[in-house]
């Protein structure tokens, strides 16, 4: 497919209705059109929710993030990978969601928080692909990235899930304002998955102090402040925007990918050189590290 078709995905959406077929929309955008930016987008989305204090004192109590990191970040992408992949009320789909909802369930956390990540699903690879990527997400495409993400949250069990983008975006402009601080978990965790991205190409051509200091440079204020991370200079911020944004002109004048780029293929993912399957994946808590709401001990 020449460089002239570079819209063949963009007029396949187009035809795609953003309601019945919204998976289908978000398949394309993240295996064919964005599948880097939404991969950097999504690890970005991480680190936000380590900002919150009651999810990364979690995630450092269960010990996962910080001492089994890359399974732990590859666990997280592929059962995230299953429900674009394969349908959500499929075989394996319906795996995934037994997976998910088992980890979770083992433990006390609020709607809000449940929420709040999944907003970060909706909301951060839209404003990345927006700013980053080599064309803007039309409108249509947010409405079906929004239904996915719906149909989603309602098969994990949250309840008030948006129904809109500008939903979405609001509740997780004001659950930052109010829940964003600091706190010993979320930073450890954090500094954990920082260490693994200095891992990442092309970041492991590069000395980790200043592949740590690039992938900084990509936080807002909010979030390095949240995290205790020290901002990098104005002009290591504005090289690093600058060159993500020039990728993404470049990327523009390449034909369009005629094969998916699956999240079991991404060179991020190490964990499973010989394959993986679905109901293996993530953690198998035999206790909950925090009590239960109705434990008799509380």
């Amino acid at each position: 497919m020449s460089a002239r078709n570079r819209y063949h995905w963009k007029r396949t959406i187009d035809a795609l209705d953003a309601r019945t077929q919204c998976q289908e929309i978000v398949r394309i955008l993240h295996f064919h059109e964005f599948p880097w930016d939404m991969f950097q987008s999504g690890a970005l989305a991480q680190f936000r929710t380590f900002a919150v204090p009651t999810i990364g004192a979690l995630l450092a109590e269960t010990a996962e993030y910080t001492d089994h990191t890359q399974k732990r970040v590859d666990d997280t992408a592929l059962i995230l990978g299953t429900f674009i992949e394969h349908d959500l009320d499929s075989e394996v789909g319906r795996q995934a969601f037994r997976r998910l909802n088992h980890m979770h369930g083992a433990y006390e956390i609020s709607n809000d928080d449940m929420l709040y990540t999944l907003a970060t699903l909706v909301v951060g690879p839209i404003r990345w692909v927006q700013r980053y990527g080599w064309r803007r997400v039309s409108d249509h495409e947010i409405t079906a990235m929004v239904n996915h993400m719906h149909n989603v949250g309602r098969r994990m069990g949250i309840k008030d899930v948006p129904t809109t983008y500008g939903a979405f975006e609001r509740f997780y402009d004001d659950f930052e304002a109010t829940h964003f601080a600091y706190s010993a978990g979320g930073a450890a965790v954090a500094d954990a998955t920082l260490d693994l991205m200095t891992t990442y190409p092309p970041n492991d051509r590069l000395p980790a102090r200043l592949a740590k200091r690039l992938a900084r440079a990509v936080m807002d204020r909010r979030l390095a402040d949240a995290l205790h991370y020290r901002r990098p200079t104005a002009l290591e911020c504005a090289l690093v925007d600058g060159a993500l944004w020039l990728r993404g002109r470049v990327v523009r004048f390449l034909p369009p990918r005629t094969r998916p780029l699956r999240t079991s293929e991404l060179p991020y993912i190490r964990t499973y050189p010989d394959g993986y399957r679905v109901d293996e994946l993530g953690t198998f808590p035999r206790s909950c590290p925090v009590r239960h709401v109705g434990d008799a001990s509380a």
